[in-house]
């Protein structure tokens, strides 16, 4: 771990753009299970929260003639992931994603279980509950050993025989997210040299990269799926706009500032916050978490 990123740090809200706010707060909230927090009806922004109605998880901004790309053909969000505190909370979100009707993706990564669906501006969504760390395993290389495995679905679904799902509960936060960026050199400089997270996977042959931060699985997961070269979209196209690392203190967020500094790396101020873009031009928010 470097000696200027904080092992403690979580990720924070998620901003994405979409084409039609009132469609999207319909799947957010009936699909995905979280709760609207706020609607700027003006604006047409709209926050989202979990369970304990304090968090604010998601932002959603409509834009003005959205362009809709096609899948994996530009650099910026491959998905953004929930994070459930809990198995039992997985399987009642499987329920209520079945009974959605939605198309589910699924694997078993050894250290989570995941489900896969896609927003109406098909935005990637994981939603997943974590294994016990100690059942985490690393290779000779000290690389987490992650798989994409058949979920054993008739298990999960039995954790939450019973119960009613009431949405996302208290406790879920954002997880991780996984980016497309153009040049998985330039992307590993990027957070590992200059943000100062570990390398903790190496995946699908060189194509893909996962760092974190004290420990865990991955934080940030970076591929070139998109194609090498790959570059962001125009800004009127929906997607990822930011996401957010949260430090645990102002010290701590001044600790990483002033590394950056020493790296040359622009950072933008806006009252609180700071802002800076990695190697593909994606927009990240840090903030010190409340």
């Amino acid at each position: 771990m470097s000696a200027w990123l904080d092992d403690k740090l979580t990720l924070g809200e998620v901003k994405l753009k979409v084409s039609k706010l009132e469609r999207s707060i319909a799947f957010y909230e009936r699909v995905v299970g979280l709760r609207l927090q706020a609607l700027d009806a003006e604006r047409k922004v709209a926050t989202f929260t979990a369970g304990d109605g304090e968090r604010t998880l998601l932002v959603l901004e409509e834009i003005a003639d959205a362009l809709v790309p096609g899948r994996r053909s530009h650099a910026g969000l491959y998905h953004f992931a929930i994070l459930l505190p809990d198995r039992r909370s997985l399987s009642l979100a499987l329920r209520n994603l079945a009974q959605s009707g939605i198309h589910i993706g699924q694997a078993d990564h050894l250290v989570s279980e995941a489900l896969y669906i896609a927003d109406p501006d098909h935005n990637g969504i994981e939603i997943y509950a974590d294994r016990p760390r100690e059942q985490w395993e690393r290779d000779e290389e000290g690389l987490y050993v992650m798989a994409s495995d058949p979920i054993d679905m008739d298990s999960l679904l039995a954790e939450g025989e019973g119960l009613t799902w009431n949405g996302l509960p208290a406790g879920t936060v954002i997880g991780h997210i996984h980016l497309h960026v153009g040049d998985l050199r330039l992307a590993r400089a990027f957070y590992e040299s200059k943000l100062g997270f570990d390398v903790v996977g190496n995946f699908a042959g060189n194509t893909a990269l996962f760092v974190s931060a004290g420990g865990y699985h991955h934080h940030i997961g970076l591929n070139i799926w998109a194609g090498q070269g790959a570059v962001l979209p125009p800004a009127h196209t929906v997607g990822l706009d930011y996401f957010t690392i949260e430090l645990p203190s102002a010290e701590a967020r001044d600790r990483l500032l002033e590394h950056l500094q020493r790296e040359q790396l622009p950072v933008t101020r806006e009252g609180d916050l700071r802002i800076v873009h990695d190697a593909a031009g994606i927009r990240i928010h840090l903030t010190v978490a409340s």
